[in-house]
């Protein structure tokens, strides 16, 4: 044990890192494209910035569009970016034995070494944030990104049998080596593994699984779970194998975990296909939680669902529609930085 730990997402925080839209697949094929990729991100950053401070690590090249969306309150970093997906790209924060904050830099792969992705200078990105973040950084030899985990703060993480063991990212690796990992990084002192992500983010755009569109621990005990309640949708069996392995899943303490069902959209298919949008893909941040919408009718139970969850935090929804389709949504687009804790 290394004496680090994940604290839980709803524990206060210094600031929540982001990374523009650059050239490539989440800008899109047409100048349209371009610009509703840049609103959107704008738009979650100018939600989270009425709770924390947002940097936005922005490619040299998209220093201009940067400023025109960007209102001023935001700090900008210049440095060379594929894509804006700061979940993954960037370090994952935790606190040391002291209470200081600490990063964890992960392998990046491009999720899994996907043909479609480029990562030469995401790759990189973990090791900007940290220098800029002034903390010290915890290498890990394990392909791995932020969006593959999700902690109470008490030593539980929820990954996915697709993420973490996934040939392409650590071929070989056993349960017990991840587990392994994960403690001496983030502190995980139990781990449940869930069987599978979402059907869409398994496909040739998914990230093969990620657990933040499934499952998150709203609070220590609690699971807030992805509920896809029609059964035309091929989500419907994957709501059903996640209940199931929650049922017989206990938390650090031993204790079990109690679910709550998210309902997923009642839209079922665009463009594309079968539709991956999820509420569970929210931000806690400092006093709110910048929530997903999605123009559906179930945007007011599941913004209901949230209040309940987190009490005495503001629900501030935005349209994650543009998000979902490069692949991904509000949590996946951010990176909380935890403060500092005196005496942990």
């Amino acid at each position: 044990m290394t004496g680090l730990l994940m604290p839980s997402e709803t524990a206060p925080q210094d600031r929540v890192w982001m990374a523009f839209p650059t050239a490539g697949y989440s800008l899109g094929e047409t100048a349209d494209d371009a610009e509703e990729a840049r609103a959107t991100w704008s738009a979650v950053a100018h939600a989270v910035s009425d709770f924390a401070p947002v940097t936005m690590v922005v490619d040299p090249e998209d220093v201009r569009d940067a400023r025109r969306w960007l209102s001023v309150g935001i700090e900008v970093v210049e440095a060379p970016l594929n894509d804006a997906w700061m979940r993954d790209i960037g370090p994952t924060f935790v606190h040391d034995e002291h209470g200081a904050v600490t990063a964890v830099d992960w392998v990046f792969n491009g999720w899994g070494q996907q043909d479609w992705a480029r990562w030469d200078h995401d790759a990189r990105i973990a090791a900007v944030v940290v220098r800029e973040a002034g903390v010290v950084r915890v290498g890990s030899s394990m392909v791995n990104e932020g969006g593959g985990i999700h902690v109470d703060g008490l030593g539980t993480v929820l990954v996915t049998e697709t993420v973490q063991r996934d040939p392409q990212r650590n071929p070989g690796w056993s349960r017990s080596a991840v587990e392994d990992e994960l403690a001496r990084t983030i502190g995980a002192t139990h781990v449940v593994w869930l069987p599978r992500g979402l059907t869409r983010d398994s496909e040739r755009y998914g990230t093969r699984g990620h657990v933040d569109i499934v499952a998150t621990f709203p609070s220590p005990g609690r699971v807030l779970v992805h509920d896809q309640r029609d059964a035309a949708h091929p989500d419907h069996p994957v709501s059903a194998e996640i209940r199931t392995a929650l049922e017989e899943a206990v938390d650090a303490r031993g204790l079990a975990l109690e679910q709550v069902p998210l309902p997923a959209p009642q839209t079922l298919r665009d463009d594309e296909g079968w539709v991956d949008w999820s509420y569970v893909n929210h931000l806690v941040v400092n006093g709110g939680v910048i929530a997903c919408a999605f123009g559906d009718p179930q945007d007011v139970e599941a913004a209901a669902v949230l209040r309940d969850e987190y009490p005495g935090r503001e629900v501030v929804a935005v349209d994650a529609r543009p998000l979902f389709a490069r692949g991904g949504g509000i949590h996946c687009i951010t990176q909380q930085q935890p403060a500092a804790v005196a005496g942990r």
